[in-house]
C-alpha cells in the first residue's frame, strides 16, 4: 500500500482493573512525520507508545504497521516490526563500551561478532545523521547526552524506523537540545517517524510537524503544529481555558536566612558530591538551582535537611527575631526542634517524603504528630489539612484515607507539595516540585511558590525546566560536578548562559 501510514491504531483499549488507560484510540502517524504526543498525568499516553513497544498488549482494537495489521506482544516483536523506544531511564551497561552496549542482545549464530566492524557500523550511522560519539568509549565515562545518543544509535542499529522518545531532553542542556532536534530533523528527512513524549510545550512548537493530545485515556485531536498555539493545545489537554502565566513579584526587604559556605559532602568511596558550594538564600526570592542530573542538587537539599553526612563546611540559619544557629552537626529532628522551619520536597517521593501505606490524612500528620498531647494523636487539623490539599490541587484519589502509594505519580507529588507548603516554613527548598504533574498544577504549583516568596519565605527551587526557571526565580545557582560554576540575575540572563555554565563552559561567574 503506497499510501499507508506508518503506525495506525485502530479502536486501541487498555484496561488496568476497572480504569481505562486508553479507551477506543484512533490514531495515525504518517512517514517522515515527528508529532509530539500531549496530555495531561494519566492520559494515556505512554501506555500507548509501551504498547506500540511492546511492554504492554492492548485489550482491544488493533495496530497496523505500513498498512498491515500486527501483533506485537514483546519488545522482541517491535524490534522486528522496525518499532524502537528511548525510555526517559537509560538501559545501558555502564562498564561496557558504545559499541559493545549497541550490539548487546543480538542474536548472530552465522559468525562471531566482530566489535570492529560494529564500531565502524556505529560510525557511519553518526555520520549520516549527525551524531558525536566515540564506539569504543566506556558508558561511565560518558555525560547524559551521550548516553542518550548510544541509545537512539542502538535501536537505529537495529533498523528502527519508527522511534518513540520518552521526555528525551529532560536532562540535556539547551545546547544539547539543540544538537539533539538536528538530529531529529535529519532522521526525519530520511523517513524515519518520531514520536517524541514531552509536557515542554515550547519544544513541541518547536520541532514537531503535528501534535496528538489525548485527554483521560481519549484521542481528543491531532493537529498540525504549524496551525496552533500553546494555549489552544493547553485547552485541549485540560478541557478548559487554563494561564499559563507565573507572577513574579519583584523582591522586597529581603533578609539572610540560610548562609552556606564550603560545604563539601563525600559519598562512601571518598567522592566529592559538594565541593566547597557557597551561597546565600534570602527571605523574600526564589533561589534557582539548575545542573545536569547528578550535579549535586539532591545531595545539597539533602545536607541542608539535616539527611546527608556533611564533611565540612557550615549552614548557618537566620530566623526572623532570632540569633543565627549553625545547622551542621544536627539531626532533622534536632533542627525541627530548635525551631528551624525547613519544609523539604525530596525527589524520590514515596522513598523519603510519604508512607506509602498511609493515606492523606496520616501523611498529613507525619507534621504534626510529636505536637499531641498525652496518648492520644490529634488527628482533625491533619484531615482538614488533607481535604483542603485534596480540593485546591484537584487530587484525583477515591478518598483521603486511600494509600498514597495507590496514587500516580502526579497525584503522589500533588500530596507532598501541598503538606509542605502548607506548613508556612521560612525556608522552602524543593527538588522537582512539578516532575510528573500536568501543565495545569504545575503553574498552581509555580505560583504557590510565588505566593510563599512574598511571605518573606526563602525558596530554594530546583528544577530541570530552564524557561520556568528563568519566569519563576530571582537567582539562578548553577551546579556542575558538586560546584557552583556561577549564580546570575534570572530576570539578564539566558538559556544558553546557563547551558554553558550547566558543562562549565563561558559564562560569567558571579559566586558570592
Amino acid at each position: 500500500m503506497e499510501n499507508s501510514h506508518a503506525v495506525e491504531f485502530r479502536g486501541i483499549s487498555k484496561y488496568f482493573g476497572d480504569v481505562a488507560a486508553n479507551d477506543n484510540v484512533d490514531l495515525y502517524l504518517d512517514k517522515g512525520v515527528i508529532m509530539s504526543l500531549l496530555g495531561e498525568n494519566g492520559s494515556g499516553k505512554t501506555t500507548l507508545m509501551n504498547m506500540l513497544a511492546g511492554i504492554y498488549f492492548p485489550d482491544k482494537g488493533e495496530i497496523l504497521i505500513n498498512g498491515k495489521p500486527v501483533t506485537i506482544r514483546s519488545p522482541k516483536d517491535a524490534f522486528e516490526n522496525r518499532i524502537g523506544m528511548i525510555h526517559q531511564h537509560f538501559m545501558l551497561v555502564d562498564v561496557f563500551t558504545a559499541a559493545e552496549n549497541i550490539i548487546l542482545g543480538i542474536d548472530d549464530d552465522k559468525k562471531k561478532l566482530d566489535i570492529k566492524d560494529i564500531a565502524d557500523k556505529v560510525r557511519a550511522i553518526s555520520e549520516k545523521y549527525g551524531f558525536e560519539i566515540d564506539p569504543n568509549k566506556k558508558i561511565y565515562d560518558m555525560s547524559v547526552s551521550e548516553k542518550q545518543t548510544v541509545e537512539i544509535i542502538k535501536v537505529l542499529y537495529r533498523g528502527a524506523d519508527i522511534l518513540i522518545l520518552d521526555e528525551p531532553t529532560a536532562v540535556l542542556t539547551p545546547q544539547e537540545t539543540e544538537k539533539l532536534f538536528n538530529v531529529m530533523r535529519a532522521m526525519r528527512e530520511d523517513g524515519k517517524s518520531i514520536i517524541i513524549i514531552t509536557h515542554k510545550l515550547n519544544e513541541v512548537m518547536e520541532i514537531s510537524d503535528v501534535v496528538a493530545v489525548l485527554r483521560k485515556g481519549q484521542h481528543i485531536a491531532t493537529v498540525r503544529t504549524s496551525e496552533t498555539n500553546e494555549s489552544e493545545l493547553t485547552e485541549m489537554m485540560v478541557g478548559k481555558k487554563v494561564e499559563l502565566d507565573i507572577y513574579r513579584s519583584e523582591p522586597e526587604n529581603i533578609k539572610p536566612r540560610l548562609t552556606v559556605a564550603g560545604l563539601t559532602c563525600k559519598d562512601g568511596n571518598g567522592v566529592a558530591r559538594l565541593d566547597d558550594v557557597g551561597f546565600i538564600a534570602y527571605g523574600g526570592e526564589i533561589l534557582g538551582i539548575a545542573g545536569i542530573a547528578g550535579s549535586g542538587q539532591k545531595e545539597l537539599l539533602e545536607a541542608i535537611a539535616g539527611l546527608r553526612k556533611i564533611d565540612s563546611g557550615s549552614i548557618i540559619y537566620s530566623p526572623e527575631g532570632k540569633h543565627p544557629e549553625e545547622l551542621v552537626g544536627k539531626t532533622p529532628m534536632e533542627i525541627k526542634d530548635a525551631g528551624v522551619a525547613l519544609a523539604f520536597v525530596p525527589e524520590d517521593r514515596l522513598g523519603m517524603g510519604l508512607v506509602g501505606g498511609m493515606g492523606m490524612t496520616g501523611n498529613m500528620m507525619l507534621r504534626s504528630w510529636n505536637k499531641s498531647k498525652g496518648f492520644f494523636i490529634d488527628k482533625k487539623a491533619p484531615r482538614e489539612l488533607a481535604e483542603q490539599v485534596y480540593d485546591f490541587l484537584e487530587v484525583a484519589t477515591p478518598d483521603i484515607e486511600y494509600p498514597v502509594r495507590k496514587l500516580s505519580g502526579g497525584n503522589v507529588q500533588k500530596v507532598l507539595v501541598g503538606r509542605e507548603i502548607a506548613t508556612s516554613p521560612s525556608v522552602l527548598m524543593s527538588a522537582y516540585a512539578v516532575r510528573g504533574l500536568d501543565i495545569n498544577t504545575s503553574y498552581v504549583i509555580y505560583n504557590l511558590m510565588a505566593d510563599q516568596k512574598k511571605k518573606g519565605t526563602a525558596v530554594v527551587f530546583v528544577g530541570e525546566d530552564l524557561d520556568v526557571l528563568i519566569d519563576l526565580c530571582d537567582r539562578i545557582m548553577v551546579l556542575c560536578g558538586g560546584k557552583v560554576s556561577g549564580i546570575v540575575d534570572a530576570r539578564k540572563t539566558s538559556k544558553e548562559e546557563i547551558g554553558l555554565l550547566m558543562t562549565s563552559v563561558g559564562g560569567k561567574e558571579n559566586k558570592e
